[in-house]
């Protein structure tokens, strides 16, 4: 199935002596820069029937014309997939997410997905890039998720967390003991061996990534930390601790060996052997709203596994 999108507008002479992309960035505002930028180069966008680079200047007065024909995202099918819907409206969706739940169909997992549920929940959502999710979690990391349900939200939402103006916090337990908060400012990329991993790359060879943490609770091998991301790179928290050598307790892509407390008790033990996903929840979301403007805050309590994990860990 495919949407057709067929536009002209005119270039006003106010605009003289901009760059071609800045003007589409205005004149088709319901789309993002990188994708109109993306459309001008692969030739879907004309100025007075010829392409431009988006580092030309404008004159003022151009006819632009914008033709696509793009698939809708119907690889995934619908599916009844009971989700826990913190908030919704006609323009977005708040979902806290399950452990153990796909984002969206990929290698080696091909329905069952949260893509699969949003299809069935709202059919529309099928004409929104990526059926409107902006933002990933991992597959085992719980927690709150933004989805747009209409195009103009989607691009709203992907430029503000571009911008940084997305607030997401987490909550996360990690091996080893922090003396305090600080600040994590590493560029993260592929790991130059294992492919399907990332890691801490020298600068230029990844792309930045900051991560700022501080301490709620001290055990005597382990960490309770709130976290908060200034971007989001794929398994920051994850790489960015691991690097620290302070990796989450039930990693098992980044996690080191693990670090059991002097006399700990059968009970912690069996609990920390036990916790076979990352110690990892998307505990709190604030942004603002792509339709009124508002500031809107949504909070998660902390999944049971996590809950109970940190009262073994107290127990000792």
């Amino acid at each position: 199935m495919k949407e057709i999108i067929d536009l002209t507008a005119s270039v006003d002479e106010s605009h003289q002596g901009e760059r071609i992309d800045q003007v589409l960035a205005e004149l088709f505002n319901d789309y993002s820069r990188s994708r109109l930028q993306a459309w001008l180069k692969a030739g879907h966008i004309l100025i007075d029937g010829k392409p431009w680079r988006a580092k030309d200047k404008v004159e003022g007065g151009e006819t632009v014309t914008l033709h696509v024909e793009r698939d809708i995202e119907t690889a995934a099918k619908p599916q009844p997939i009971d989700l826990s819907i913190v908030y919704q409206d006609d323009a977005l969706i708040i979902i806290n997410k399950p452990a153990g739940l796909v984002v969206h169909p990929g290698a080696g997992v091909q329905d069952s997905t949260l893509m699969n549920a949003l299809l069935h929940l709202d059919p529309n959502i099928a004409t929104v890039p990526r059926a409107g999710i902006v933002h990933r979690l991992d597959k085992d990391t719980t927690g709150l998720m933004v989805v747009a349900r209409t195009l103009e939200a989607h691009t709203k939402l992907v430029d503000a967390l571009q911008k940084r103006d997305i607030r997401r916090e987490y909550e996360a337990v990690v091996q080893g003991i922090l003396t305090g908060g600080g600040t994590i400012d590493e560029p993260i990329g592929r790991h130059p061996v294992h492919r399907t991993k990332m890691s801490v790359v020298k600068p230029g060879q990844g792309k930045p990534a900051v991560t700022h943490f501080k301490v709620l609770t001290r055990f005597p091998q382990h960490t309770h930390v709130r976290v908060q991301l200034e971007t989001g790179r794929t398994h920051q928290i994850r790489v960015h601790m691991a690097h620290r050598r302070h990796s989450l307790i039930g990693d098992g892509t980044y996690g080191g060996r693990l670090k059991m407390p002097a006399g700990a008790s059968d009970e912690l033990k069996s609990m920390i052997r036990g916790f076979k996903r990352q110690a990892l929840h998307a505990c709190e979301l604030s942004l603002e709203h792509p339709v009124s403007g508002e500031q809107m805050t949504w909070q998660a309590p902390l999944p049971d596994d996590m809950v109970q994990l940190l009262a073994a860990l107290k127990r000792g």
